[in-house]
């Protein structure tokens, strides 16, 4: 009896190991693909411009007496210019530059305009750009393939993994309250659609978060006590899963990230909402990038 006792304990911290094990895996793999993500076309580091554009002719190369001034080397002095007409966006190149829109070279284009369900890539060499809009301002935002960001990177510093910061959380949905105001680094409010609160414990504190509905998945831009001195002073993101049929779901602080802004003057991060700072340290996830 005290033998099969023994092998069942013995067991049981067996699949506990397993069960750590498997988690801190799943941590060092969703940083990884991270890092994949980070340094893709797509990602953040290889952000080399946003330009904003005016109601007149906005002229863009490498040359200094351009309105846009992209990086020297990356494309002819005079590349050509945009045009902005209200919402509507036009490329217009110099004929010498051979610039691609989604792929096929052209000397004129509507790039943007209000029904777009996607703005097209721009390219030329190692440059990427497209059309991005905020509120009423609508600008360029121009990638470099070859950004010294991308050699540089080193990864980011993490705080040690702890499935004690992976919490149960229940999504609390208000139904008088179908959006809040969310601010960005550019000064615009967006009212942006919320799914409720998470409500969780630490250290048998009660605690809560507005979440934004992101369809798939809750998003979440909160901020703590360790963005004085060790987390990105803005504030960091983190997803959870949507709640399962009681309403609960988990807010797992590992994944918690950096913002965009962290790496790069050119993004338009949103910053976390009053009600989203935490009196407390989130001693988990990602710590500042850099300094």
């Amino acid at each position: 009896m005290k033998k099969t006792i023994l092998i069942f304990i013995l067991s049981f911290y067996v699949v506990l190991a397993q069960t750590s094990n498997e988690y801190i895996k799943e941590i060092n793999d969703w940083d990884a693909n991270r890092v994949v993500r980070l340094k893709s076309e797509t990602g953040w580091l290889n952000l080399a411009g946003l330009f904003w554009l005016d109601e007149e002719k906005n002229t863009f190369g490498t040359g200094q007496e351009n309105k846009f001034v992209f990086p020297a080397g990356t494309i002819t002095e005079k590349g050509g210019y945009f045009v902005r007409e209200g919402s509507k966006v036009t490329l217009v190149t110099n004929y010498k530059t051979d610039i691609k829109v989604n792929g096929i070279s052209i000397q004129e284009a509507l790039v943007f305009h209000p029904d777009s369900s996607s703005a097209p890539t721009m390219s030329y060499g190692d440059l990427r750009w497209s059309i991005i809009q905020r509120e009423d301002r609508i600008g360029v935002r121009l990638r470099n393939l070859k950004s010294e960001n991308i050699a540089h990177f080193k990864g980011i510093e993490r705080f040690p993994i702890d499935d004690n910061w992976r919490i149960k959380a229940k999504l609390i949905k208000d139904k008088n309250n179908k959006t809040i105001p969310i601010k960005n680094v550019l000064g615009q409010t967006i009212q942006t659609k919320i799914a409720g609160k998470l409500v969780f414990s630490i250290n048998n504190i009660e605690y809560q978060l507005d979440a934004l509905d992101e369809e798939e998945e809750l998003f979440v831009i909160f901020g703590d006590k360790t963005n004085e001195d060790e987390t990105y002073p803005a504030g960091r993101f983190v997803y959870a899963s949507k709640p399962d049929k009681l309403g609960f779901t988990y807010l797992d602080f590992n994944k918690a990230y950096n913002p965009p802004c962290a790496f790069t003057p050119f993004a338009t991060c949103p910053l976390p909402p009053k009600q989203n700072i935490l009196p407390i340290k989130i001693t988990a996830g990602e710590k500042v990038y850099g300094h």
